[in-house]
């Protein structure tokens, strides 16, 4: 049976634990509203986006576009998002299992895999596991800026005109609350057609579009225009979920490790009273015992 000196240093140890885990707990949740409020302020930027490239589309006689274009898959470039630290729970290591899959997926149909990655989690993940990074980018993850998106953008728009992948996945956690992140698997190239089309009842925006405008440039220069900042603005939302869905999957985990470090002091606790006691016990047993001995 543990000492009490023991038990007490545990018990200090366990104690500091959670400071730590309820202070990182703390700055969580603070970092977790400031996400919230980025994805709220990015929302109507991207349907506005998506509204505006609806309208030019349909003024657009033809969709000869680079980023548009369709072709036989022989190589698929996957793009794991995500953290630069752990301690998330299971976080990062759901991203990777579904990366992994469908790098399974893409050989069972005969398709080359290319990696590219934000996080250094990913990164090192894919490292250790000697898979070729044809490109990663780090130290952003939990708070990023519309230029980070811009360059995975750009990288991945040079990768698919440049012929070198024929389709673009990225897998990132969607958040949905502190509790639930849903991993999400989404084809950002080619643009799908889909983003140019409507599917649902069509905005007061989007009416507007519809009238008699004479563009300048052509609608077909502007569509082009558009195209590559779509696939920055999609690129950007998905880091801004997986941002919030690390703080909050973050804040959770250090709030059941505080749970469980004040579960384990309450047992800490009575463990070192049932061995104080014991040792008390055992004092009046030896003081009993030697008094007996000098009466007799």
């Amino acid at each position: 049976m543990a000492t009490v000196q023991d038990i007490k240093r545990r018990l200090r140890s366990v104690r500091n634990t959670r400071k730590i885990t309820k202070a990182m707990e703390l700055v969580a949740a603070a970092k977790l509203r400031r996400a919230e409020a980025r994805i709220e302020a990015l929302r109507p930027y991207a349907d506005r986006m998506r509204e505006l490239m609806i309208g030019t589309a349909r003024a657009t006689p033809s969709r000869q576009f680079a980023l548009l274009e369709e072709r036989d898959v022989g190589n698929v470039a996957i793009l794991p998002i995500t953290g630069d630290r752990g301690l998330a729970g299971a976080f990062n290591a759901q991203i990777l299992r579904r990366a992994f899959a469908l790098e399974r997926e893409a050989r069972g149909e005969g398709q080359t895999a290319r990696w590219v990655v934000v996080g250094k989690k990913g990164r090192s993940s894919l490292r250790f596991r000697r898979y070729d990074v044809a490109e990663a980018w780090v130290d952003f993850t939990d708070r990023p800026e519309y230029s980070d998106a811009a360059a995975i953008a750009n990288k991945l728009a040079e990768l698919y005109t440049e012929r070198e992948v024929d389709r673009v996945v990225i897998v990132y956690n969607h958040y949905e609350s502190a509790l639930t992140q849903r991993v999400v698997v989404e084809d950002v190239l080619p643009i799908p057609r889909t983003a140019l089309e409507d599917e649902e009842e069509k905005t007061p925006y989007e009416i507007a579009l519809e009238g008699d405008f004479i563009y300048e440039p052509e609608p077909e220069e502007i569509l082009k225009r558009l195209l590559p900042t779509y696939l920055e603005t999609s690129i950007y939302r998905a880091l801004l979920e997986s941002a919030a869905s690390e703080h909050g999957a973050r804040m959770t985990a250090m709030r059941n490790a505080s749970k469980n470090a004040g579960e384990l002091i309450d047992r800490l606790t009575l463990d070192m009273n049932r061995a104080r006691q014991a040792e008390i016990t055992q004092e009046i047993l030896e003081v009993v015992a030697g008094a007996d001995a000098l009466t007799q």
